[in-house]
């Protein structure tokens, strides 16, 4: 039986149907070389808004395909592997939320773009792990109570930096909660002379200890233009691949071998290959929730601003 060339016909596929293939930093080097776009999961979903292409290959977890679908409901978006799921996503259900609302209905729910469309539905306002300090000052300066969803670890950073407190969700990305300071400790002691990095998913003893503190892409852009040679990472191991592709002159060590999100490394090419071809595990968003999830999407970007 003739092997199949998956690189080949995926590009192949993807012409002739129009599509375009989104794959998230956290996924398997080769997922990344096929992708159009590579990047975070709502970077990801704006990009793809703004294309003409008719079917969106999301290469990442069920809510990132979620969101291009809010971003772009007239096109066709397809998830290679339906069961690729996210912890933390899992970590918030729609009807506790709806609880919590009916019981706070004068707190301000803002909620980390890691949800499902319910959860954003019935949210005030998303944020990234780019955008998440600037949105929670905005609430607090306005007087505001608000309830952080449902990364506490981001709203723990956020409270010690701003100096305030507020409630939050508790729920975590695992990958990241999980990740250990005295692992970090012994990294810095095989590499003295390489600077600590972390996304601010990590916990506040690993972010204490890390030079610089940022999202997928913010650690990505730092690397490119620190004069630093060897960096620790704290964050999904997806990422030492596009850092090291942009920097070939520079080192570096994932913080530990538990940085490694399952879910996130179920894609094959093999699975992409076949979800095009077929045009299967199509992912649909609710009407109402998508209108919802789009209004607090549209406050996310004009607070940003």
């Amino acid at each position: 039986m003739e092997q199949i060339d998956y690189k080949i016909e995926i590009l192949r596929l993807k012409k002739e149907k129009n599509a375009i293939i989104l794959a998230h930093y956290y996924q398997e080097d080769d997922i990344q070389d096929i992708a159009d776009f590579l990047g975070d999961s709502l970077n990801l979903s704006q990009t793809a808004k703004d294309t003409d292409a008719d079917i969106i290959v999301f290469c990442g977890v069920h809510f990132m395909a979620e969101t291009a679908k809010i971003l772009s409901p007239q096109k066709k978006v397809l998830l290679p592997v339906m069961n690729a799921g996210c912890a933390m996503a899992d970590m918030i259900k729609p009807a506790d939320l709806q609880k919590y609302k009916s019981e706070h209905p004068d707190t301000k729910i803002i909620t980390y773009v890691n949800t499902t469309a319910d959860v954003k539905a019935l949210s005030d306002c998303i944020c990234t792990s780019t955008n998440g300090i600037k949105i929670i000052k905005h609430y607090l300066d306005n007087g505001d109570k608000i309830l952080y969803t449902p990364d506490q670890n981001l709203g723990k950073y956020a409270m010690k930096l701003l100096g305030k407190e507020f409630e939050v969700w508790d729920g975590c990305c695992p990958i990241h909660h999980y990740l250990r300071k005295q692992d970090i400790l012994k990294q810095k002691e095989i590499h003295p002379d390489a600077l600590i990095i972390a996304h601010p998913e990590c916990q506040l003893d690993i972010l204490e200890i890390s030079d610089y503190v940022g999202s997928t892409a913010q650690l990505i852009s730092f690397v490119k233009k620190s004069d630093a040679k060897e960096f620790i990472v704290c964050t999904e191991k997806g990422v030492l691949h596009p850092m090291q592709m942009q920097n070939p002159d520079k080192k570096f060590f994932v913080g530990s071998p538990t940085l490694n999100c399952h879910n996130m490394k179920k894609t094959r090419l093999e699975d992409v290959y076949n979800c095009l071809l077929h045009e299967t595990n199509e992912v649909f968003v609710d009407e109402n929730v998508r209108i919802n999830a789009v209004k607090s999407l549209d406050t996310m970007l004009e607070l940003s601003k």
